[in-house]
């Protein structure tokens, strides 16, 4: 026994020593050819929706194997764009899994359309087809799964299912970028496909989204929606000589600028280092805590490529003396940047007090919930790093392992008999 744990036994507790810096969860790899990229577009004629942001469509497009791609200001924006090229509107039901950003649902509630929540596969915390299935009715229209944490969704299962309803199936795949699920890579499979370029995701264009898919109509109609719903943009009332335009729909500002577009093009040719660096990390990590008896392992299955944007790991509290949160708070004091993605969305108080949801709805989800941890993991992460990361979980852990507990109690017990 150590002399900290005797002094836990105790109720007493040592002074703390001055963390190191903390390692954040999530963090931006910026290099001076993103800053060149910037800087040659601060110079130029154009600084918003101008010649680089078609460039990059096509890129991005081009990369993950889809005919279309639209530029938008965010991710939510892409959810937004997507849900509204498909004319969501009242009465109308999308399936959606509740562990998710909450954009992933409020995306659907903008268009005065209903989320309805289907529970997740207790291994892969992925959508679960048999749970979508049965949420369908004569009311649901499109279905959304979530590539959570970077796994590929049940794409043959959930494709089968959307056709066999006459349903469109929408991926939001923000933590999917350079997945690869039955040989293609994640935006080329859905209906349509959304994507985040916020700071954290595996690559960043500041604030920036993109939807993908093999619908023309439909990318015409989301570029609509991006300008206010305005037919004919600057470029081509240029090209023509006029100044004529009309706004048939009611759109939004959601436009991305030259300026995001050239850093997002820079950003594409290192997106395979990222890659390569982010899963390099989840090996280190998954090798490390395998044989842990207190953590549930990350499941993967073989057939396809994880894009690692979150490591997740779940507690085994019943091994534990103390629940998440108590683990959570002394993992954040020792330094590691750690969180949690996500609580339900349902459990929200908008969703609650608005949509009448309540607890129990989805309890896979809850279960996982109430039990997972969101460790650091970005592509500049050092080796260093990368092995504080494991010493100070195994660390925290160890402290309220419950055999540790009974053992420590035996040995007070014995104590006292001296």
């Amino acid at each position: 026994m150590t002399g900290s744990e005797g002094s836990a036994d105790k109720g007493i507790h040592p002074a703390k020593e001055t963390p190191a810096e903390m390692i954040p969860y999530g963090r931006h790899w910026i290099d001076e050819d993103d800053i060149a990229s910037v800087v040659e577009v601060l110079r130029s004629p154009f600084l918003t929706t101008g010649p680089v942001v078609d460039r990059f469509e096509r890129a991005f497009a081009d990369y993950v194997g889809s005919p279309h791609a639209v530029a938008v200001s965010n991710g939510t924006a892409a959810l937004h764009a997507a849900a509204f090229a498909l004319e969501l509107g009242p009465g109308d039901e999308v399936i959606v899994p509740p562990l998710t950003f909450a954009a992933t649902a409020n995306a659907i509630v903008y268009q005065g359309a209903e989320p309805v929540f289907a529970d997740i596969d207790p291994r892969t915390l992925l959508l679960d087809p048999a749970a979508s299935e049965e949420r369908i009715n004569d009311k649901t229209r499109a279905m959304i799964t979530v590539d959570y944490a970077g796994l590929p969704s049940r794409y043959d299962d959930l494709t089968v299912q959307a056709r066999t309803y006459g349903l469109t199936l929408i991926a939001d795949a923000c933590h999917a970028l350079g997945a690869v699920s039955g040989g293609r890579r994640v935006g080329s499979i859905a209906d349509l496909n959304t994507f985040s370029f916020h700071p954290v995701k595996h690559m960043t264009t500041g604030e920036g989204g993109m939807i993908t898919t093999g619908d023309k109509e439909l990318a015409e109609r989301m570029r609509r929606f991006r300008n206010h719903g305005v037919t004919v943009d600057y470029k081509k009332r240029s090209r023509t000589n006029t100044h004529a335009y009309d706004m048939k729909e009611l759109g939004y500002n959601y436009r991305l600028t030259d300026i995001q577009a050239a850093l997002g093009i820079s950003q594409l040719a290192k997106l395979p280092l990222f890659l390569q660096r982010r899963q390099q990390i989840a090996r280190i990590y998954d090798e490390a805590f395998a044989d842990d008896p207190a953590i549930i392992p990350r499941f993967v299955p073989g057939e396809v490529e994880h894009a690692c944007h979150l490591y997740v790991l779940q507690l085994n509290l019943e091994r534990l003396d103390v629940d998440r949160d108590m683990i959570f708070g002394e993992l954040r004091e020792e330094g590691l940047g750690v969180n949690v993605h996500y609580k339900p969305v349902y459990l929200h108080d908008w969703y609650r007090h608005n949509l009448g949801t309540k607890p129990g709805l989805c309890p896979v989800a809850e279960r996982a919930y109430n039990r997972m941890i969101t460790l650091p993991l970005y592509p500049r992460m050092t080796d260093d790093q990368v092995q504080r990361v494991i010493d100070t979980v195994k660390r925290v852990i160890r402290r309220h392992e419950r055999e540790t507990v009974a053992e420590r109690n035996a040995y007070g017990t014995a104590a006292k008999g001296w």
